[in-house]
């Protein structure tokens, strides 16, 4: 076993949710194996085709990796995880929610502007165990935007948005152009929160409490949270404090704010530098944004694995 091969355990865990032969396409190579080729290529940023000979033939880890990415395996297997871990107790629903700029490589422009090649079969999905994720046609065939590629200070950037737990790690993620502002996604980061019961019962979406910095303090947002009943922390911005005093006793009661609370944001600071600790993440090198997305995934499904 190499330097960041999944363990025992860890196979142990993944194993079971793992996309099984339909009889009829041939069969998969050792998903340990190509699994393992994955990993090493979102831990080192290494290209694919310098990737060592023991993970076998780096075309074939290269197009499992784009087909997972295309058909949501790779959210599913995170689901799975997670849903063990929140049978266990071990999720702490004290949901933090913030985003990342990743520095695009120049490789990762000059995507073909057709939309990408769907999966082989009529179900355009991978046959898989206990599926969960919600699946749609990847993105993209319209240019650098849809591919989540634009400019920002930082140069040719794409974001990352997410939401994170107590303990640091990640629940949902989405990629959009770098220039994108955090507060148009906040919807879709809470939404992407599904995590499956090991039981009877609807998968979980619903945060027990959130915190937020400035970026997400508006009117939408906030009435989005009081809707669903979510117990939230996000500093007022300044201009808007401004504007409701001006307006004397029509401005309405100022958010509530708990200092303590604000102060534990840091968890989703600590889970975007575990994220970025995956070079592959902290710079992007695919062209496709789903691919990116799948990527980002994967790491955040080591950082399940492992903690």
């Amino acid at each position: 076993m190499g330097r960041g091969d999944l363990t025992d355990a860890e196979w142990k865990r993944l194993r079971p949710f793992l996309p099984v032969s339909n009889g009829r396409c041939g069969r998969w190579r050792d998903h340990r194996q190509v699994i393992d080729g994955i990993l090493h290529r979102v831990r080192t940023g290494v290209q694919w085709r310098d990737l060592p000979a023991r993970f076998g033939p780096w075309k074939t880890v290269y197009e499992r990796h784009r087909l997972w990415s295309a058909d949501g395996t790779w959210e599913r297997l995170l689901q799975q995880v997670q849903a063990a871990a929140d049978a266990a107790g071990e999720i702490d629903w004290d949901v933090s929610v913030d985003s990342t700029i990743v520095r695009a490589h120049q490789h990762a422009a000059g995507a073909r502007t057709e939309p990408p090649p769907a999966p082989k079969g009529a179900s355009r999905r991978t046959p898989g165990r206990n599926a969960v994720a919600e699946l749609a046609r990847p993105s993209g065939g319209g240019g650098a935007g849809s591919e989540g590629l634009g400019r920002s200070r930082g140069g040719f950037t794409s974001k990352l948005h997410l939401s994170a737990d107590g303990h640091c790690r990640p629940l949902s993620l989405i990629v959009t152009a770098g220039q994108r502002a955090d507060c148009t996604q906040f919807i879709g980061v809470l939404e992407k929160i599904r995590v499956p019961r090991t039981g009877p019962g609807r998968p979980r979406k619903k945060p027990a409490s959130l915190a937020a910095d400035k970026a997400y303090s508006n009117g939408p947002v906030r009435e989005y949270l009081r809707r669903r009943g979510i117990r939230h922390t996000i500093p007022e911005k300044t201009d808007s404090q401004a504007a409701r005093l001006r307006k004397g006793s029509h401005g309405g009661r100022p958010p509530g704010f708990d200092e303590e609370r604000y102060k534990k944001r840091n968890t989703i600071e600590r889970a975007i530098n575990r994220l970025k600790q995956h070079r592959a993440v902290a710079t992007r090198y695919d062209k496709r944004g789903y691919v990116f997305l799948g990527t980002a995934t994967a790491a955040a499904l080591t950082i399940w694995l492992r903690t």
